[in-house]
C-alpha cells in the first residue's frame, strides 16, 4: 500500500465522517432548531475556508503544489464566475429557508465550531510544509462522504418542511470534489514521489507531519459535528 492510499484509508475510517450526528442527518431526523443550529455553524466554515487555504497558499514554498493549492482556492471561489463563489450560493440557501445573513454572520460561534474553524486556520497556515499538507489532504478526502450523508438529509428536509430550500452550494460542492481530490493526490505525488510516481521523497519526519496534521484537523471536524449534537448522552446502567 502507497503512503497515498495508506493515508486515505485513515481518512475514510475517521470520526469526522463516521458519527452518531452525520448517520442521524442522512435520515433527515433534525428538529427545526437543530437544523437552523448546523445551517448558521456550517456557514462559518463556508465563509471562512478561502481565507484558510490562502493562509497556506501563502506559506507554501513548493512551487508545484502551491498550483494544486491554487486550484481548489480558485474553485472556491467560483472559477472566475462571481456568481458561482461559494460563499455566496450558502448564503442562497440561508435565505430560502428563511434565516438572515447578517444574523448568521453575527450570531457568535460554538467553541466547537471555533475549535474547527480556529485549529484549520493554524495548521493551513503552519510553517510546516508537511502538517499543512495532510491537513488539506483530510479535509479534501473525506469531503465525498461528508456530502454524501448531508444532501440526503436536507433532501428529506427539502420534501417535508422545507420546500423552497436551494441545495446548490451542497449538490455543486459534490460535484466539484472529484477535481479537489485529483489535486490532493497530485499534490502528494509531488513531495513523495517515490512512491506515487512524483518528483520528490518524503522523509519520515515528514510523513509523521503530514499524519499529525491529517489527523488533528479530522479531529477538530469530528469536535464539530458533536458539538452540533445536542441529544443528551446515554449512558449503561
Amino acid at each position: 500500500m502507497t503512503f497515498y492510499d495508506e493515508m486515505r484509508a485513515l481518512v475514510l475510517r475517521h470520526g469526522a465522517i463516521n458519527n452518531p450526528y452525520l448517520d442521524r442527518f442522512k435520515t433527515g431526523a433534525l428538529t427545526d432548531e437543530e437544523f437552523q443550529r448546523f445551517a448558521v455553524e456550517f456557514y462559518n466554515f463556508a465563509r471562512f475556508f478561502p481565507k484558510i487555504l490562502v493562509a497556506q497558499l501563502v506559506n507554501t514554498e513548493d512551487e508545484a503544489v502551491a498550483d494544486e493549492l491554487t486550484t481548489v482556492l480558485y474553485s472556491e471561489l467560483g472559477d472566475g464566475r462571481p456568481k458561482n463563489r461559494h460563499e455566496l450560493l450558502y448564503r442562497d440557501f440561508l435565505r430560502s429557508v428563511g434565516m438572515d445573513v447578517h444574523e448568521a454572520m453575527a450570531r457568535p460561534m460554538l467553541p466547537s465550531t471555533r475549535a474547527y474553524i480556529d485549529g484549520m486556520e493554524q495548521l493551513y497556515s503552519s510553517g510546516n510544509h508537511a502538517m499543512a499538507l495532510g491537513a488539506s489532504f483530510g479535509l479534501e478526502n473525506m469531503a465525498i462522504t461528508m456530502w454524501d450523508h448531508l444532501i440526503p438529509g436536507l433532501q428529506i428536509l427539502q420534501s417535508s418542511r422545507y420546500p423552497q430550500m436551494d441545495m446548490t452550494y451542497f449538490t455543486f460542492h459534490r460535484e466539484l470534489e472529484s477535481t479537489h481530490e485529483d489535486a490532493m493526490k497530485k499534490a502528494v505525488a509531488v513531495v513523495d514521489g517515490a512512491e506515487t510516481g512524483g518528483l520528490g521523497k518524503m522523509t519520515d519526519r515528514e510523513r509523521d507531519d503530514f499524519r499529525g496534521g491529517m489527523t488533528a484537523v479530522l479531529g477538530y471536524l469530528e469536535g464539530f459535528w458533536m458539538g452540533l449534537d445536542s441529544r443528551p448522552v446515554s449512558h449503561a446502567a
